[in-house]
């Protein structure tokens, strides 16, 4: 970032853009992370029941 007014000026549409970019690029990774923090606990879920029948099935 231009640390003087005059270089923000001449740099506005750049950092702008920047900007914009980085606010696009980290929302489309913080879905990601949710898209596969929802997967990993589905299959979570799963193997937990998995085992749950395989303990009953060492019970018998």
């Amino acid at each position: 970032m231009p640390s003087d007014s005059q270089a923000a000026r001449d740099y506005v549409d750049l950092i702008r853009s920047d900007f914009e970019i980085y606010m696009r690029d980290i929302q489309s990774y913080f879905r990601c992370l949710e898209v596969e923090r929802a997967r990993a606990f589905e299959e979570a879920r799963e193997v937990s029941q998995d085992y749950g029948r395989f303990l009953e099935l060492m019970d018998e």
